[in-house]
């Protein structure tokens, strides 16, 4: 097999992710059709980033939470309920538009309550397909998802369009393309059910006890490298990628065109992000000069596109949009889950899609007031450059961590050293004795530079470490 698909060859991640691949274009049926149908009940794009920011508000509140509940409950049952949740809104909303009877406080309820669910979805997928493949494809596998979830991001906003257009452009023509959504989240609940539970490289569970939110927190502020990366998604997730936003808002005000015209946007973009996740799926190793680069680079592109002066160079530029987020996206993903301990991955995972994707409830209000006040230009603007800013500041903070910070186990000069081994330890000792297997499972982290990377001199002792 190719090694740009080579996680295939394990049948449950097949299965899983055949199920993945039909959720992702339900999902993004409904973003598209969603905020169409803010559009159409409002015409305001401060209510467009309402909407977005409270789907994603409790990201922000409830993921430290999601990781500790994703490090105690199996993640293969929490993933089936979780989709079960986030496919009630969604057909709840669909009826309500259907049937004529929407209003825009429905539509701010209910992506709250699918914000919700979501929060909890979110840190367990992200967590689960280390226990479905092992540390060699984990690479790999990141990427192949992220490929699905583009292939769906060129499939759902086009055929949203479409299906929006054939119902006439209203509210009724939205409620038909989400309640589409809403029946999609059967797929990875039937496909994670015929997982082989055998072949599941599943931990042992962390039992309950105070303190885990406090564990996950002490363990990141040790490591340097995990710093950076959390500072790049924060200003790229808060400010950069709004495009659900952004699009419909230069779609509509900018170039005067309808829903066809800015579903076809979406599919632009996902064509560039394929090809970022594909290329990724090829990466064996990942650095933090890529994570970076990738940030600066989509930072620059998204204020060219701000400029751009007909929707042809906009629809042209997506795709160069869409290769650097990815690239950024999926590099941060396997670098986190990779050089993180396992027993922590659960909350690390839900701190970074805290900071990623709850940070959206702080930026996309303010660039839909950006939009509102001075034109939907400069929403990308101001998103491109506060990704620049952020990024290189970022980088700036953790080149000055890596030289105040001393060696491993000794204190650091600057801050309190809560390194691996103390937070991870506290974590190991609550957990069951199993034998053989369990004691390579819990073996401590091989030994690290100063920036949090495996020192090659040392073999390491588990397979997560094996990252480069």
């Amino acid at each position: 097999m190719s090694p740009t698909f080579r996680a295939l060859s394990n049948a449950n991640y097949r299965r899983y992710a055949a199920g993945a691949l039909v959720s992702n274009v339900g999902t993004w049926m409904q973003r598209v059709a969603q905020d169409w149908l803010v559009l159409v009940l409002t015409g305001s794009g401060a209510a467009l980033g309402v909407v977005t920011g409270l789907q994603f508000l409790p990201f922000l509140l409830l993921s430290p939470l999601a990781g500790v509940v994703a490090d105690r409950v199996p993640k293969r049952w929490l993933l089936q309920v979780t989709n079960v949740a986030m496919a009630v809104p969604a057909v709840v909303l669909g009826l309500l538009a259907v049937t004529g009877q929407v209003q825009i406080w429905h539509v701010y309820v209910l992506a709250l309550v699918l914000g919700v669910a979501s929060a909890f979805d979110a840190p367990a997928r992200q967590s689960f397909v280390s226990e479905i493949v092992g540390p060699d494809d984990l690479t790999n596998a990141v990427g192949l998802n992220s490929a699905s979830f583009n292939t769906a991001r060129i499939i759902g906003p086009a055929l949203a369009g479409l299906l929006i257009a054939a119902f006439g452009a209203g509210a009724v023509g939205t409620g038909w393309v989400i309640l589409l959504n809403g029946l999609s989240y059967a797929a990875p609940v039937l496909t994670l059910r015929a997982l082989d539970g055998a072949a599941l490289r599943t931990p042992d569970r962390v039992p309950r006890r105070p303190g885990q939110v406090r564990e996950g927190v002490a363990y990141v502020r040790g490591r340097p490298d995990l710093l950076l990366i959390l500072g790049i998604v924060f200003f790229a997730g808060t400010f950069g990628l709004n495009f659900q936003m952004t699009s419909a808002l230069m779609a509509t005000e900018v170039f005067g065109r309808g829903p066809t015209e800015y579903g076809l946007l979406g599919t632009f973009l996902a064509v560039g992000s394929l090809a970022g996740s594909l290329m990724a799926a090829r990466r064996p190793h990942v650095r933090h000069r890529l994570v970076v680069g990738a940030a600066v680079a989509f930072g620059a592109l998204e204020m060219v596109a701000g400029l751009a002066p007909s929707y042809l160079t906009f629809a042209l530029l997506c795709p160069l949009l869409g290769l650097a987020a990815l690239t950024m996206i999926t590099s941060a993903n396997a670098h986190l889950q990779l050089h993180t301990d396992p027993v922590m991955r659960g909350r690390v995972m839900a701190l970074y899609m805290m900071i990623f994707i709850g940070g959206t409830p702080l930026g996309a209000p303010l660039i839909g007031w950006v939009g509102e006040t001075w034109g939907a230009r400069w929403t990308l603007l101001v998103g491109g450059a506060a990704t620049v800013v952020g990024t290189l500041l970022s980088a700036a903070l953790f080149l000055g961590l890596r030289r105040v910070l001393t060696a491993l186990r000794a204190p650091g000069s600057l801050i309190p050293r809560v390194w691996d081994d103390q937070a991870v330890a506290r974590a190991r000792k609550q957990l069951p004795e199993t034998g053989p297997a369990s004691a390579a499972t819990h073996c401590p982290p091989p030994p690290r530079d100063r920036g949090g990377t495996v020192l090659r001199a040392t073999r390491p002792t588990s397979g997560a470490s094996n990252a480069g």
